[in-house]
C-alpha cells in the first residue's frame, strides 16, 4: 500500500483529510482500523487547534 500523505496544519486542512480518509474507507481503499487510528489523530490535532485558538482570544481581552 502507498503511502498517504494528508495536510493537517489548519482546521480547514484537517476537515479535509478527514473527509478523505472516510471516502477511502467507505471504498474499501483502507482497513477501517487504520480509517480510525487517522481520524482519531486527525480529532486531536483538531482540538488543539481550538484550544490554541481560545487562548489566543483569551489572551487578547
Amino acid at each position: 500500500m502507498a503511502k498517504l500523505r494528508l495536510k493537517m496544519t489548519t482546521a480547514k486542512e484537517i476537515r479535509r483529510a478527514m473527509n478523505r480518509v472516510s471516502n477511502m474507507a467507505l471504498n474499501g481503499e483502507i482497513e477501517a482500523k487504520q480509517a480510525n487510528a487517522i481520524i482519531y489523530a486527525a480529532n486531536t490535532c483538531l482540538n488543539s487547534i481550538r484550544t490554541d485558538e481560545q487562548e489566543k482570544r483569551i489572551d487578547e481581552l
